[in-house]
């Protein structure tokens, strides 16, 4: 090939290395293709997008390996290559775009990751106290689980923008899917939840800049577990009304689904929160042999309490 038509200023590859077993005979090859201010780009299933949207499927597939950008550069760089630019895609539910060239032939883009390497920070630059580390990142959590739920409201939005889309559209039965009770029920159910999780997620925002978030826990892992369930089902009856369709890739909806169903894992599980929550409320509470809301009981207690009256008023009457 370089002999009849030169080498290459661009040489692409799309999920070769995932299914060759010599990967270094591929890097090798592409360096004699390559120009000497070429440019190589390859695509690879991305080993974190793996992990966020448990692509367990995938991993029953005929791939032989996946990677992440660390172990890329590692393979480009025992070749001479660098990496230069990098770039998560959409394909094949997350994969990575590496741009590599010859050591110092192209500007590298450092905006993907920062490597650090034999660094020492000076005992002056600590912040915070030595072993508060822990702390200062849990502190921010309750603003960042805002933000979580902030989104998980425009993702249950466009859901159901599409749900409602769809079910005004076709038709089944010798009527649309929006004239089936079913459905409505859908609708109802979903409108319901989104309202009501908006509403909670501000009120949560409210209660962090009255209390702060320590005082807040509750509210803000309450709209955690809440929103990603609430976003999982709208999502879960938008696919339901698409059918087949909703369940590929030509809709956004299964890879919506998937990282709704990541969010119940990230961040602490649901479970986590719920019995945290649960402790926390019932903190308040102390047995009672027998229950505060006892009729009898309370009927005896207010006799004791009025009766006196009650008697006085009858005399009166």
């Amino acid at each position: 090939v370089v002999r009849n038509e030169g080498q290459a200023k661009v040489v692409t590859a799309a999920n070769v290395f995932a299914h060759i077993e010599d990967i270094h005979e591929i890097v090798r090859g592409v360096l004699a293709l390559l120009d000497q201010d070429g440019v190589f780009i390859s695509e690879s299933h991305y080993w974190l997008a793996l992990l966020e949207t448990l692509q367990y499927d995938t991993i029953y597939h005929e791939h032989l390996r996946y990677y992440s950008l660390t172990s890329l550069k590692y393979l480009l760089e025992a070749h001479g290559l660098e990496v230069v630019r990098a770039k998560r895609i959409p394909t094949h539910g997350g994969s990575i775009r590496v741009f590599a060239a010859r050591k110092g032939k192209h500007p590298v883009h450092e905006e993907c990751e920062v490597f650090y390497r034999d660094v020492r920070v000076p005992a002056a630059n600590l912040l915070g106290g030595e072993g508060e580390g822990f702390a200062l990142a849990q502190k921010r959590l309750g603003p960042g689980r805002i933000h979580h739920c902030m989104r998980w409201i425009g993702v249950s939005n466009r859901a159901f923008d599409m749900l409602c889309e769809r079910v005004v559209s076709k038709s089944v039965h010798g009527g649309l899917l929006a004239e089936k009770q079913m459905v409505q029920d859908w609708i109802a159910l979903s409108a319901a939840e989104i309202a009501s999780f908006r509403l909670l997620v501000l009120h949560a925002a409210w209660k962090i800049d009255q209390v702060g978030a320590p005082a807040a826990r509750n509210e803000i892992a309450m709209i955690k577990y809440h929103g990603a369930t609430m976003m999982q089902n709208v999502l879960d009856r938008a696919i339901q009304a698409y059918g087949s369709l909703g369940f590929s890739c030509d809709m956004p909806l299964e890879q919506m689904y998937r990282w709704a169903r990541a969010s119940r894992l990230y961040d602490g599980p649901d479970e986590v929160h719920k019995v945290a929550v649960a402790r926390r409320i019932l903190k308040g509470y102390t047995p009672a042999d027998t229950p505060t809301e006892h009729v009898p009981t309370r009927r005896a207690a207010a006799l004791v309490k009025y009766g006196a009256a009650l008697e006085a008023a009858k005399r009166a009457g």
